[in-house]
């Protein structure tokens, strides 16, 4: 029996309710984001790229150009700026020594822990009620929905 005739949304209308939490949950992240943003003094990108450090623990200037779609002068630029701040440590490429490798300090792991840890730490206790069999279907879920993103970032790029 289809949830509609037992009397509740047909799966398309869930389908959009669905895709309307995920709109307003995108919506929620990016506030997030842009308060950790003016709380650590940077813009947006600059978050972006500490983030891109923090789950990495390092990269060359050109991995984040290529991660976060910015161009060599636009990371030269970004890179001065976090590294005025305290927020990353550049050095040597152990291999080229015309390369650097940056990494986020010690400062900038311990603002993502204030900052981020309560919220991680809230969410895992709300994924706690599901079963791991609802945990493989979520993770299904969200893995598909940014493949979907990614793939949508090109063809909207042109």
């Amino acid at each position: 029996m289809s949830s509609e005739a037992a009397g509740g949304p047909s799966n398309e209308a869930l389908c959009w309710e669905l895709a309307g939490e995920i709109r307003a949950l995108q919506g929620a992240v990016e506030a997030v984001d842009a308060a950790a943003a003016a709380r650590l003094g940077v813009n947006q990108t600059d978050l972006r790229c500490l983030d891109v450090l923090l789950q990495r623990d390092s990269a060359t200037p050109g991995e984040l150009g290529t991660a976060l779609g910015l161009t060599t002068g636009s990371v030269t630029a970004m890179l001065d700026r976090l590294d005025k701040l305290g927020y990353l440590t550049r050095e040597p490429h152990p291999d080229d020594r015309r390369r650097s490798v940056v990494r986020p300090s010690d400062r900038t792991r311990k603002a993502a822990e204030e900052i981020y840890r309560p919220l991680a730490e809230e969410a895992i206790e709300g994924l706690q009620r599901y079963s791991a069999v609802e945990l493989r279907l979520l993770l299904d879920f969200v893995r598909g929905s940014r493949e979907v993103q990614e793939k949508h970032v090109s063809r909207i790029r042109g």
